[in-house]
């Protein structure tokens, strides 16, 4: 077993930096790369994009970059995980092979992680009683049934697991959890089982900390945003994970962005429900037992971590037609380019209606006064500007 092993993220969505990975793996020692492409609006795209061509429906810019760091990860050994499988990682999976021998690389092993796609299984589950219900709603999918366009099973880290036992140097797989692309190599590396709760706990909390690229090493940080250096050059995050669960948060020396207490602790925040039920297929995880301490620059220790059992349902991700969404705006310059704007919404209104059309909402905005904070925005002399959305 050993001691360390260290984690690095190359991509935290779907167009992100394409030389991040690039710089995870010639600046500096990392043992796997991770990538996450799917938020749940990409699955929708993809399917979209598979139903024009069934050769697509998955992350093409990988592929690229996949030509540009195969030398590097064979040379060095380093083993990639990604979902950039999407909805078609089979495909993605030929794709690979295919610039691999484009650059004469031929002992290459590609595991694909599959079957959370059931779009074609839904009308089965309906009938076995498996209504699908919305989490939010409670509404079974029956009211949407027709409009279904995408159904995608979150998976958790085991599959993963599973194909580097097999030997796999690249693993592709579709709707994987993004902390199990981390909590995965922890588990297969250290031997884990899958009822030691607070050791995959506290790999699901690395995975939460790294899942968004640079957010943690100072790309998305409000409390010190001004402080943060280079950020045109920002290192993405690495994990040095500990058999015993606990593990550092870091990056590459030559690079720039920060690591320090603040930047982890707002990227803890992220996307966070239930402190203490953050729910995953692999394991519950408990944010209020995190202990955080900075080691050093750039080196932050996170520790203490408790888990508790995994619940005993998976999260499914639908996306379905729902018609058309319209958006125009208009600008309004000083004088009164407030007051502009709000007669123009007016006069939208009083049209739509005159002209019988029909819309479930119609929202405006004001950008420049209070598109993001709403009736909490602070109030403001007569701006330059203001663009009616």
């Amino acid at each position: 077993m050993k001691d360390k092993i260290r984690i690095a993220s190359g991509q935290g969505f779907w167009g992100d930096r394409f030389d991040a990975p690039i710089d995870q793996v010639r600046k500096g020692p990392i043992d796997f790369l991770v990538m996450d492409y799917l938020a749940e609006v990409t699955m929708s795209i993809m399917q979209k994009q598979k139903n024009r061509d069934p050769n697509k429906g998955y992350a093409r810019d990988f592929i690229p970059l996949m030509k540009e760091i195969i030398p590097d990860i064979v040379e060095k050994n380093i083993r990639v995980i990604t979902n950039a499988g999407g909805v078609n990682p089979f495909a993605c999976r030929d794709a690979i092979f295919g610039v691999a021998r484009k650059i004469g690389i031929k002992e290459l092993k590609v595991g694909v992680v599959f079957g959370d796609d059931i779009l074609d299984k839904i009308d089965d589950f309906l009938e076995q009683g498996v209504n699908l219900e919305n989490m939010e709603s409670g509404e079974t999918l029956h009211k949407i049934r027709k409009c279904v366009y995408s159904a995608n099973v979150y998976f958790g880290a085991r599959q993963i697991v599973q194909a580097l036992e097999e030997g796999a140097q690249i693993i592709v797989t579709g709707r994987v959890t993004d902390t199990g692309l981390t909590l995965a190599p922890m588990v297969h590396e250290f031997g884990w089982k899958w009822d030691d709760y607070d050791k995959l706990a506290a790999g699901i909390i690395a995975g939460h900390i790294i899942e968004c690229g640079a957010q943690v090493s100072g790309g998305n940080f409000q409390a010190g945003w001004k402080e943060v250096p280079d950020l045109a050059h920002v290192g993405f995050p690495i994990i040095e994970a500990h058999p015993d669960g606990e593990f550092v948060v870091t990056k590459h020396r030559n690079t720039g962005g920060m690591v320090d207490l603040r930047t982890v602790k707002e990227q803890l925040l992220y996307e966070l429900g239930d402190p203490t039920e953050y729910i995953t297929p692999d394991v519950v995880a408990d944010f209020t037992s995190i202990h955080l301490k900075q080691e050093s620059e750039n080196r932050v220790i996170v520790s203490g971590i408790k888990g508790k059992a995994e619940t005993e349902l998976y999260k499914v991700s639908i996306s379905y037609s729902d018609g058309w969404t319209c958006i125009a705006q208009l600008t309004y310059a000083w004088p009164e380019a407030v007051e502009k704007a709000k007669l123009a919404d007016q006069i939208i209104r009083e049209r739509i209606e005159y002209l019988g059309l029909k819309f479930e909402e119609v929202h405006t905005e004001f950008l420049g006064v209070d598109a993001c904070h709403g009736p909490l925005s602070h109030p403001i002399e007569d701006p330059n500007e203001v663009v009616l959305q």
